[in-house]
């Protein structure tokens, strides 16, 4: 997909607030739409039937619901909010890329658990919060909290729903409002899933114009833009239809501008698929912060062992620098380098945390249960490798049973495994063994592994220069990896 300028700005600004952590996402209706979601209208239908109305020619469907309970009761009301929104049990691909993305916020009106659901099989512990009693309560390790302001399907009763609950709200949830007024200060939001003509994000809205004034941060949101080709209703004349056409779409501009009130910007999208493609580029952008070392060295070839291990260090010290997160395996004569590198720059820079810039993951080395450790070793790989962005190649050799030094099959795999997920390549052919093979391999194929840009193709062709001094090693890596993050 070819991101226009506006969703391509986003996409910039969006990934920094991530990085910083201070990201949120607030998730509508829409966001459960791909799993059956259930609308106000299909929730309503019979409900309105039962007392004498027409679903189809309703708008305010808080009314319709209060008009329900007024005649008769709320408990049919919440048998359809559990047996609605009980059948919805995996989250779609838009949750699971949200939930992979490192965003620790999370708000939405809906009643489905597919959020915390999605989070809790990425691994995450999360604390969700349904009632105000769930704010006197802490978890300890906790990687998210979503905040079900409007309650949740298994407690219907409790659900926001008739005008009765609007009114009474901050009596009853009160607390929510006063962290909604915390997190809209601090956080940026991605609105998602939200039409905006819901009656939930009305009361969303008012709540923010009330609660911060003008004060509010900025926040963003999809449109999807009115399309002329969807207006060729056969009962109606063509004039009807470009009539019908041109109202909605003075209307939406209208909309998207009462929207900045709130400090709301909407990012336009052709086709709701867009959001997916856009939430993609998102992670692909997260990832490449994240940097693999992949390397092994028996012998350190061209290169002196001095040498060698100075490039490794300064390397690794560089990569801490810039704010990058190295993420290694310990491979054999690498990792203790890389660990040093990493941990003068904290050490020279009183960087408080250093796991904020070093995953390390050293491969187990002896065999227990039934599996096999070479089987181990690959699934090893594949959880190190998916979670970066780009990897870098070094050296790459072994000793043979013989005595010999013989090129790693171990670094080979990962280089098929950086494919299979998508991560970029940076082989540091000057270094020799694979690292060599893998360079001369991209070095024939740039258009292949890499973004069409001459500057970073030039950068990735010096790598593999013999003789190339450590500084200009560094240069042209670190180079190479800051081109690709905005590539």
């Amino acid at each position: 997909m070819e991101f226009t300028p506006q969703q391509r700005n986003f996409i910039n600004e969006f990934v920094i607030e991530i990085n910083n952590g201070d990201a949120a996402i607030f998730a509508g209706a829409g966001l459960s739409a791909p799993n059956g979601f259930v609308d106000w209208k299909g929730l309503l239908r019979d409900l309105a039937t039962e007392i004498g109305l027409d679903i189809e020619k309703e708008t305010d469907f808080l009314s319709l619901a209060q008009y329900y309970c007024n005649s008769f009761n709320r408990s049919k009301i919440n048998d359809k909010i559990i047996n609605e929104f009980t059948t919805l049990r995996d989250g779609n691909i838009n949750h699971q890329i949200l939930s992979r993305l490192g965003i620790d916020t999370f708000w939405t009106t809906n009643y489905d658990k597919l959020i915390e659901k999605t989070l809790e099989k990425e691994g995450k512990i999360v604390d969700v919060k349904i009632i105000k009693e769930h704010f006197a309560r802490y978890i300890k390790k906790k990687n998210a909290v979503v905040y079900k302001m409007h309650g949740d399907k298994d407690s219907p009763h409790e659900a926001v729903l008739t005008k009765d609950d609007y009114d009474y709200y901050n009596t009853k949830r009160e607390l929510f409002s006063t962290a909604l007024r915390g997190d809209l200060l601090s956080r940026k939001f991605l609105f998602i899933g939200f039409s905006f003509d819901d009656p939930n994000l009305d009361f969303v809205l008012s709540r923010i114009k009330i609660l911060l004034e003008e004060h509010t941060p900025n926040h963003y949101c999809f449109f999807k833009e009115i399309n002329a080709s969807n207006y060729n209703d056969s009962k109606k004349t063509v004039e009807k239809n470009h009539e019908d056409y041109i109202y909605d779409q003075v209307k939406q501009k209208l909309k998207i501008a009462d929207l900045k009130r709130y400090g709301i910007n909407a990012i336009m999208i052709k086709d709701y698929s867009d959001i997916t493609k856009i939430l993609i580029e998102i992670e692909k952008r997260i990832k490449r912060k994240n940097i693999f070392i992949s390397g092994a060295a028996h012998t350190y070839q061209p290169y002196s062992d001095d040498e060698a291990k100075n490039l490794i260090h300064s390397l690794s010290y560089k990569l801490a620098e810039k704010d990058y997160k190295i993420v290694s395996g310990y491979g054999l004569g690498i990792g203790s380098i890389v660990i040093n590198g990493a941990l003068d720059f904290k050490l020279n820079s009183n960087y408080r945390n250093l796991d904020d810039l070093l995953i390390l993951r050293p491969f187990p080395q002896t065999q227990s249960g039934n599996r096999n450790i070479s089987e181990i070793w690959t699934d090893y790989r594949n959880d190190m490798i998916s979670k970066s962005g780009i990897a870098i190649f070094v050296f790459g050799n072994k000793q043979a049973p013989d005595g010999s030094t013989i090129n790693s099959n171990g670094i080979l795999e990962e280089f098929e495994i950086c494919i299979k997920h998508n991560v970029i390549p940076i082989p540091i052919g000057a270094t020799g063994s694979v690292a060599k093979v893998l360079w001369d391999n991209v070095n024939e194929n740039l258009n292949t592994f890499y973004p069409d840009n001459t500057e970073l193709h030039n950068a990735i062709k010096e790598l593999g220069k013999e003789n190339i001094s450590k500084d200009d090693v560094i240069t042209n890596t670190i180079k190479a990896i800051n081109i690709l993050q905005k590539a």
